[in-house]
């Protein structure tokens, strides 16, 4: 039996290094490596001429700044390595969707797609809550590409958030013992 290359017929690569899907999973290692460090797991790629050029966490906890997420991150490495604050040929990837903070920032760097995890139904600006990136009154908009690896994206973000509340309920409980075993007044 032949092989495809033998009979001509064409053979897709076994994985593409120029896919959404293979650049997504790359914000995904990001987003575990925040994960690790018991940050929000949000991972962000920027890609310029099919390269990464920008890699970040979230890193609000370690960092102890509120602007600290993996977007704003990527934003200002991907500014340093173009050498300019115009991105106007990048594409970001994040793990979920952007917030409205990090949709400002993506506008301003007039970021030309962004393509997200999962989505946001409560806060993201890319369309979940609000649509940021795509407000004909501003003077840029991003195309979006929504939902690519967004079950992978959204399974790391519940069972980060299911741990923290295990956590939190654990040292609660703890507190409460604690303060349990102590009595004012009794013999």
């Amino acid at each position: 039996m032949a092989s495809p290359e033998e009979s001509g017929d064409s053979v897709e690569p076994v994985i593409d290094l120029k896919s959404d899907q293979f650049f997504m999973g790359e914000a995904l290692r990001e987003a575990q490596k925040a994960y690790l460090q018991e940050e929000v797991p949000v991972g962000a790629v920027i890609v310029h001429e099919e390269r990464i050029i920008a890699r970040a966490f979230n890193q609000v906890e370690t960092l102890k700044d509120a602007t600290a997420h993996a977007e704003m991150i990527a934003l200002t490495q991907a500014q340093s390595a173009l050498g300019d604050w115009r991105l106007s040929d990048c594409q970001l990837y994040v793990s979920k969707e952007p917030c409205p903070m990090c949709a400002g920032a993506i506008i301003h760097c007039r970021i030309q797609r962004v393509i997200f995890g999962c989505r946001d139904e409560k806060g993201g600006a890319a369309g979940g809550f609000i649509n940021l990136l795509q407000q004909d009154t501003l003077n840029h908009c991003a195309e979006i590409t929504p939902d690519i690896l967004g079950e992978e994206s959204a399974q790391l973000l519940r069972t980060f958030f299911e741990e923290a509340r295990t956590k939190r309920k654990d040292r609660d409980l703890a507190r409460g013992q604690d303060l349990g075993d102590f009595s004012y007044g009794s013999n």
